[in-house]
């Protein structure tokens, strides 16, 4: 993203006032975090999956340069590679981390390029006509001082 304020989206079964960076579960694309996402229609399938209650969260973000971001602009060798290692449990230093999502279905094609089923160039065949997505994780309680709840509303 640009660093100019934006809005952005996050889907869940409850409106989500107050951000908090997530430690438990599941690896997550770019590690642990509070995710958002710059596409309203990717927040409320979030929340559609959701058993009950979809709500999407709508927050004000303003970007801060003094802090440490990693931004992947579109799926490149160093994402895949930095999406293996967060999947993996392997923590990074990075404040933000915003980029592509590894959606259930390109995760798939992830997994079989770790265990040697499809090769690199295998893999980057079958996610190039995926719809664009967005992801922006934010790792840190100074991360979550960039965005301000503006919002929710119900699905």
């Amino acid at each position: 993203m640009e660093n100019t304020p934006s809005s952005l989206f996050h889907g869940s079964n409850i409106p989500v006032i107050s951000p908090e960076i997530i430690v438990r579960g599941f690896y997550k694309d770019f590690g642990y975090g509070f995710y958002c996402t710059q596409y309203e229609k990717q927040a409320q399938r979030w929340a559609l999956t959701k058993k009950s209650g979809h709500v999407v969260s709508v927050y004000h973000y303003v970007p801060d340069t003094k802090l440490k971001v990693l931004s992947f602009n579109t799926m490149t060798e160093e994402w895949l590679d930095f999406v293996v290692a967060c999947r993996r449990g392997v923590e990074h230093e990075y404040d933000i981390v915003e980029g592509p999502m590894a959606d259930d279905q390109i995760w798939d094609y992830v997994e079989d390029f770790i265990n040697g089923q499809i090769t690199r160039e295998a893999f980057w065949v079958l996610v190039k006509f995926k719809s664009p997505t967005h992801q922006i994780v934010f790792c840190t309680e100074r991360s979550l001082q960039t965005i301000q709840y503006e919002r929710s509303y119900s699905l």
